[in-house]
């Protein structure tokens, strides 16, 4: 009885220390959409964005990392369109001034801003690109990429985003994390080719609000799914490295995938072509600059210290300004 003790014990603790917060699509998707975005862009974007493709890859996590470090950082991945409105929210500010002078600045950054912050990358990068400036473009472009794919995220247009209002803590991680690892290698990436978006702000409005539509989709279908199905098999025990941890089930995994017709899916391979078509718009609106001819600027040494910073404060591991969700990925369920 006391071996069976100390055992059990042991398998709490590896469970809780194997347990940590994770991201908005995960770090698995974001890294997956900005590598396949880059596929979609015109021959002339290639000598830079496929030549530094593992770079784009790699830092398509950047703002997720930040979030360790700057406080403003978080409401820059989702908007709580919940909080104003409710579906199609026709009569919401879609504009910047027009929703600080309804609702006050402090108020939008509180429930999110990600459609405007998109818009601000946006510039940002079309700055870069006029200055051809290679690491600015390529870090902007990044960034901007992140942004993008979290706009297409449905748990991101909630306040109820991680089912902490609904009995359904996890789902945030589960829906995707979980998911898109799991099953994401046998998604179907042909997406087609970027185009040029004419009107930002209406564009990036529409996504939004497409991945507001689906929420009732992944919130309703998971209770259904849990309802009916048997309980001991909704979770499992994963080895990940040295550490165990508790996971959903593959079995209830693609069932709840199969029921949402594929949803994570469609809106991963949607976030796909958007950020291809967002980083080719910016090229387009700084005039298709020679991308084979740029200038390697190097960071100044306060970006630098600023870079080393946030990436000592991301592997410490601490907790992130914003909103800290208790959920389940590549790290498993938080008991």
């Amino acid at each position: 009885m006391k071996t069976y003790f100390k055992n059990y014990i042991l398998l709490l603790l590896l469970i809780i220390i194997g347990t940590q917060n994770t991201y908005a699509w995960g770090f698995w998707a974001h890294k997956r959409i900005n590598r396949l975005a880059v596929f979609t862009l015109p021959p002339e974007m290639m000598p830079l964005f496929k030549d530094n493709i593992e770079f784009l890859t790699e830092h398509a996590v950047d703002p997720d990392k930040r979030r360790y470090a700057i406080n403003d950082e978080a409401p820059r991945h989702y908007i709580d369109l919940d909080h104003y409105c409710t579906f199609p929210c026709k009569d919401f500010p879609k504009k910047w001034n027009d929703a600080v002078n309804k609702y006050t600045e402090d108020t939008l950054k509180e429930y999110g801003i990600v459609p405007w912050h998109i818009q601000v990358m946006m510039g940002r990068l079309t700055k870069a690109f006029q200055e051809k400036d290679k690491l600015k473009i390529l870090k902007t472009a990044a960034d901007l990429g992140h942004y993008m794919a979290d706009a297409h995220v449905p748990l991101h247009t909630s306040e109820n985003y991680n089912g902490q209002m609904t009995n359904q803590v996890g789902i945030h991680g589960f829906w995707e994390s979980r998911v898109p690892e799991l099953l994401g290698e046998d998604y179907d990436y042909f997406v087609g080719k970027a185009d040029i978006v004419r009107n930002s702000n209406e564009w990036i409005w529409n996504i939004v609000l497409q991945s507001h539509q689906a929420l009732d989709t992944v919130l309703s279908f998971d209770r259904t799914l849990k309802a009916s199905f048997p309980s001991d098999r909704i979770y499992s025990y994963e080895q990940r490295g040295e550490t165990t941890v508790k996971v959903y089930s593959e079995e209830f995994t693609k069932a709840y995938d199969k029921m949402m017709g594929d949803l994570v899916e469609r809106r991963l391979r949607a976030s796909v072509l958007s950020v291809g078509s967002i980083w080719f718009t910016c090229w387009v609106n700084a005039g298709q600059p020679d991308l084979r001819k740029l200038v390697d600027k190097p960071l100044s040494e306060e970006e630098k210290k600023q870079e080393q910073e946030e990436e000592k404060l991301y592997q410490q591991g601490g907790r992130q300004y914003g909103r800290q969700h208790d959920e389940t990925g590549k790290d498993g369920i938080k008991n």
